[in-house]
């Protein structure tokens, strides 16, 4: 039963950092301003992603939750897992994965719209040069 205890105490630690660093402020607005001087570089672009960041967050907890080096390697994705699933459920963002589609009901795009239009049939053609 100990060893669960700190199973989930480190995946909702994980989840907590993650999210922190990942879309919250802070006080003073310290955490927003970390993210904007990171730009848009390597740092940058892991702070924008609550995915990747959770994998590194979870490699010091994994690190202290395991006993043995095998346990540490399986904790550290299973950690990362827990917590991206934790932000799935709790998140908004996710909500709707599926883009939207919506057709316009006006003809603003005639070029794109097939009309009918007879072509006359090679024998008619012909018949109507004989019959004169």
């Amino acid at each position: 039963m100990d060893r669960y205890y700190w199973l989930v105490l480190g995946i909702l630690a994980v989840w907590r950092i993650t999210h922190l660093l990942n879309g919250e402020d802070g006080p003073a607005a310290i955490l927003a301003r970390f993210r904007a001087r990171a730009g848009t570089g390597l740092l940058g672009e892991l702070l924008d992603c609550f995915y990747c960041l959770s994998v590194w967050v979870s490699i010091p907890i994994a690190f202290v939750t395991g006993r043995e080096w095998g346990q540490r390697l399986l904790l550290w994705p299973a950690i990362s897992g827990a917590a991206i699933l934790l932000e799935r459920i709790t998140s908004e963002r996710h909500a709707q994965l599926v883009a939207p589609y919506l057709e316009d009901k006006e003809d603003d795009h005639a070029l794109l719209q097939q009309t009918e239009t007879t072509v006359p049939h090679r024998g008619d053609d012909d018949s109507a040069e004989g019959d004169k």
